[in-house]
């Protein structure tokens, strides 16, 4: 049965990291990642300390997702505008900046809820530009019979740093925050020197005007490709509802009884699971069934939320978010391989930025959502109605998207060849 889904390569399993730009961006990448990790770790515990209220670590996200939401088309069309590396640069330094702020308002006892909610904002305005310019630089990077390792390897890099990031943040954390944030400043630091590194020119400088109608072009571009729509809008609508991960300091605190420690092991289960699935994809790629493929991770992570939601003990809850974030990693490789080899590169920053205007509803709104049912309903029943929602939209994509059901090899020449069929077809 794995044969059939999955292709070993030994040979290219890590092809990627045969090339310099590529090594460098990872590790910018991946320092910048674990820098911003260790940084909400610390904001999220320090905010439920703070207010105990499950309401505002909800806002925790709203402030992260409302700069995506408002500038995610602005951001596209200047990461097809000008050099990449240029706008991740000055994000990273704008976030190493409110960290610096975050250390110095917690050493002086003068951090407050809404002072936290305001730096968020700049956090958010610096993801805003920095997720389409990183996302449509990767292919750039390796040639075109490697863009699905690199994809892999980003993804894995990512989550290493997911993992890393809260676990070591909830080690620190019982020395106070203010270490969190000190440590965090150092890796943004490190990550802005890595990513000044990558001397990359291929990128195609997109000509056109910065005018509404090229500002709109990659959301048309996304809404005219229904595989498109039905990637991006699955992850969406999925983990907007089975956005449980933002009541972990409930669940630590109030339901398993762990602390802080077991509070740093809840997330960074979530992301070993993710990270696990990951590293597979990099050795045993999808070459098969790759749109049911992504409709079934989306059922498992359902199911594997109505679990953890439910559960009391916190072997069955670790069992649950391992399996949440394996799930949730091969969603990731699919969409990622669809949304950056189908684009063509002068548009990838603006395909890039509707992409993570979706990806940040689905983690960062997701977060809002489940603190405020978390609050009207309770955090269990907000939790396993998540859950149950999640399998509905898995559901009902593949009832409403034959389209994106029939997708089968994301092999760059085979995807786009089954990709132009589909289209003639509708």
């Amino acid at each position: 049965m794995l044969s059939n889904l999955f292709k070993i390569n030994s040979v290219t399993g890590r092809a990627a990291f045969n090339h310099a730009d590529y090594r460098y961006f990872w590790l910018a990448r991946l320092l910048g990642v674990l820098a911003i990790e260790m940084q909400i770790t610390a904001i999220s515990w320090q905010v439920y300390q703070l207010t105990g209220e499950a309401l505002d670590l909800g806002l925790v996200g709203l402030a992260q997702f409302l700069p995506f939401l408002i500038l995610f088309l602005v951001s596209g069309s200047l990461a097809d505008r000008f050099k990449r590396t240029h706008i991740m640069s000055v994000c990273v330094i704008l976030q190493t900046i409110c960290g610096i702020i975050f250390f110095a308002l917690t050493v002086n006892g003068e951090i407050n809820f809404l002072t936290i909610f305001i730096i968020l904002i700049f956090v958010g305005i610096a993801r805003a530009f920095q997720s389409p310019a990183q996302s449509a630089i990767v292919p750039l990077l390796v040639p075109k019979e490697h863009v699905a390792n690199a994809i892999a390897w980003t993804s894995s890099g990512f989550q290493m740093s997911r993992i890393a990031g809260p676990g070591i943040a909830g080690i620190m954390i019982i020395s106070g925050e203010e270490l969190v944030y000190a440590t965090s400043i150092i890796l943004f630091i490190l990550s802005t020197i890595f990513t000044l590194l990558i001397k990359t020119n291929t990128q195609t400088i997109s000509k056109t005007p910065i005018n509404l109608k090229n500002i709109f072009n990659g959301l048309e571009f996304v809404l005219k490709r229904q595989i498109l729509v039905g990637a991006i809008g699955l992850d969406l609508f999925a983990v907007l509802l089975g956005g449980a991960t933002a009541l972990l300091p409930i669940f630590a605190t109030d339901i398993l009884n762990v602390g802080s420690t077991g509070f740093g092991a809840l997330r960074a289960t979530h992301m070993i699971g993710a990270l696990s699935g990951a590293l597979l994809l990099t050795q045993y790629p999808i070459t098969r069934f790759a749109g049911k493929s992504l409709l079934l991770s989306v059922v498992v992570f359902g199911l594997a939320i109505i679990i953890f939601g439910l559960s009391t003990y916190f072997w069955l809850s670790i069992a649950a978010l391992f399996i949440i974030g394996s799930a949730d990693s091969v969603s990731v490789f699919i969409r990622n391989n669809l949304v950056q080899i189908i684009t063509p590169d002068q548009m990838r920053g603006r395909v890039s930025a509707v992409s993570a205007v979706f990806i940040g509803a689905s983690n960062e709104l997701g977060e809002l959502e489940s603190g405020v049912t978390a609050h009207f309903w309770g955090t269990v029943p907000a939790v396993v109605v998540g859950g149950i929602g999640t399998i509905a939209i898995a559901g009902l994509f593949a009832y409403k998207l034959p389209e994106l059901r029939r997708v089968n090899s994301l092999d760059p020449d085979d995807l786009i060849e089954k990709y132009q069929k589909l289209e003639t077809q509708t």
